[in-house]
């Protein structure tokens, strides 16, 4: 299981758990009755900092896991894009 931890995972994990923060107090902000709008734009936040940290998980996985040599290697980085 440790042969797919890499020297970048801790720092996505402290990007996940502040989105994660993040998220908590947007449900705060609506139960305060905030606007749509601040609620919409700290939404977008989140959704920038997941989508940060699942590109920055693609790109070691591609840069660390795969040799670019076979077709199963092919066939993942396929797989991966799609995810992009």
């Amino acid at each position: 299981m440790t042969d797919h931890l890499h020297e970048t995972h801790p720092a996505i994990a402290l990007r996940l758990k502040r989105a994660e923060g993040h998220l908590r107090r947007i449900v705060l902000m609506m139960e305060e009755g905030r606007s749509c709008l601040d609620l919409a734009t700290q939404l977008h936040a989140v959704e920038r900092a997941v989508a940060e940290a699942k590109r920055a998980l693609i790109h070691d996985h591609i840069d660390h896991c795969l040799t670019g040599t076979g077709a199963q290697d092919l066939t993942e980085i396929k797989a991966m894009t799609k995810l992009l």
